[in-house]
C-alpha cells in the first residue's frame, strides 16, 4: 500500500516514538484505522540511542488498579514500571516497552521511511519519503527532537560535544571536563563523569538547582536535585551558575572556555555542550506559523493555523505559557488530536471520554499553571 501513490490514507502519523505510538493508539481508540506512523529507523530508536546510563527522570510506577497512570506510559492500560520492573528506565528499555505496546495493540508501523517533506495540495497532503510520495488528508507531526541537538550558540559551538552524541559516559576521555549547560543533560553528564571519579566543571547561564517553580519544564526534577547531593558529586563537580558561555576556541592543545564576566578556563578535552534541541518541527517550517519562542502556533486541538490537518503531538506542544514536553504532559493532548480528527472525517469519538477517567483528556488549559504551596 505504501507504494501506491494513488490511496489516499486518512491520517499519516510521522514519528514512531511516545508522541506517535501514543496518539496513534487514540485515533484507533476512536476507530479510525485508515493511517500510518511512519518511523525512519524503527520504534523508540530516538530513546535507545539516548546515552547508555541516561533514565528518565520521571519515575515509572504502575499504579492501574486505582485509575492512575504510570507517568512513562502512553496509552491506557499499561505501565513500563510493570512491564520493565523498573522505577527510572533507560532510553532502551523505553525503546523495548514502545516496541511490546505497538506489537499489542495492532500499531500499523512502517519502519525506515524517511520523511523528506510535506506539502498541501488541494486540501491533500503530500508526504514525500526517499522513496515515494503518500498522500493522506490529516498528518500529525510527532517526530520529537533527539535527533535534532542544537549545534550552535555561541562561537566555538561547533568544537563541543553535543551530550546527544555520547554512546556511553565510559568513552569520555580526560580527567578534567567542563559541561556547558546545568539543566537535566547538564546535571545527567555531571552525575555520570563524577561517579567515574573525572572532576567535572558545569557552567549555565542561570541556577536551575535553585529554581523555585515546581514545574520540571522549567526547574530541575527531584531526582536530579537528590543526585546533585550525592557525596561524589558535591566532592567532583565545580557548579558555575550565571556563567554564560561566550565562547570556545582552541588552546594550547586543548581548548579555553570564556564566560560573560570574562574569566577563561583550560580544558584538555572537547566541552561538553548540553545545549538542548532544535527540535524536528524546523523540517516543516512553511507548514505553521511560528510563535515568538520559536514553536509552531497551535489551534486549541494542536493544529497548524497555517495549514489545516496539520496536527503536532509531543514535547513541540505549547499553549501560552504552558510547555507539554514530558510524556505525562503531552499524552493529555492524544485525545484532543483523535477528536479533532475524528470530527472532520464526520466519525463519533465518543469512546476517546474515558480518556478523561485517566487524566488522558485535557482540552481546558485553564486549569493549568499552579504551583505546589509546600
Amino acid at each position: 500500500m505504501l507504494s501506491d501513490s494513488d490511496y489516499i490514507y486518512d491520517v499519516l502519523i510521522v514519528g514512531a516514538g511516545a508522541a506517535g505510538i501514543g496518539v496513534a493508539i487514540a485515533l484507533l481508540d476512536a476507530n479510525i484505522d485508515n493511517f500510518a506512523v511512519l518511523e525512519s529507523e524503527q520504534v523508540g530508536a530516538s530513546f535507545a540511542s539516548w546515552p547508555r546510563e541516561t533514565r528518565f527522570i520521571t519515575p515509572s510506577f504502575p499504579t492501574n488498579s486505582v485509575g492512575m497512570l504510570d507517568l512513562n506510559s502512553v496509552a491506557i492500560g499499561v505501565s513500563p514500571g510493570a512491564s520493565l520492573q523498573v522505577e527510572h528506565p533507560t532510553g532502551f528499555e523505553f525503546a523495548q516497552h514502545l516496541r511490546a505496546i505497538v506489537d499489542h495493540f495492532g500499531v500499523p508501523v512502517r519502519e525506515g521511511v524517511n520523511v523528506t517533506g510535506i506539502v498541501k495540495d488541494s486540501g491533500i497532503f503530500l508526504v514525500r519519503t526517499a522513496n515515494s510520495e503518500l498522500q493522506a488528508r490529516h498528518v500529525i507531526w510527532a517526530a520529537g527532537e533527539f535527533k535534532y541537538p542544537r549545534r550552535l550558540g555561541f562561537p566555538g559551538a561547533e568544537l563541543c560535544r553535543h551530550t546527544a552524541s555520547i554512546d556511553s559516559y565510559d568513552d569520555i576521555d580526560g580527567d578534567d571536563i567542563i559541561v556547558i549547560g546545568g539543566y537535566e543533560s547538564g546535571v545527567d553528564a555531571a552525575f555520570n563523569l563524577a561517579f567515574r571519579d573525572k572532576l567535572v566543571r558545569l557552567f549555565d547561564r542561570e541556577c536551575p538547582w535553585e529554581s523555585i517553580s515546581t514545574d520540571p519544564s522549567i526547574a530541575l526534577s527531584p531526582i536530579s536535585l537528590e543526585r546533585m547531593r550525592e557525596d561524589w558529586f558535591v566532592e567532583q563537580v565545580e557548579l558555575h551558575p550565571y556563567s554564560p558561555v561566550t565562547a570556545v576556541q582552541p588552546h594550547d592543545q586543548g581548548f579555553e572556555v570564556t564566560v560573560l564576566d570574562g574569566r577563561t578556563f583550560h580544558t584538555d578535552v572537547a566541552p561538553l555542550w548540553a545545549g538542548g534541541f532544535e527540535g524536528s518541527h524546523m523540517r516543516i517550517a512553511n507548514l505553521f506559523e511560528m510563535r515568538p519562542d520559536g514553536f509552531p502556533q497551535l489551534t486549541e486541538s494542536d493544529e497548524s493555523t497555517l495549514a489545516p490537518g496539520l496536527f503536532f503531538s509531543g514535547p513541540i506542544v505549547r499553549h501560552d505559557e504552558q510547555v507539554f514536553c514530558f510524556i505525562y504532559k503531552f499524552r493529555q493532548r492524544f485525545a484532543v488530536v483523535a477528536k479533532a480528527i475524528a470530527d472532520s472525517l464526520g466519525m463519533p469519538s465518543d469512546s476517546l471520554e474515558s480518556y478523561r477517567t485517566w487524566g488522558m483528556y485535557l482540552d481546558d488549559l485553564s486549569c493549568c499553571g499552579g504551583e505546589c504551596v509546600c
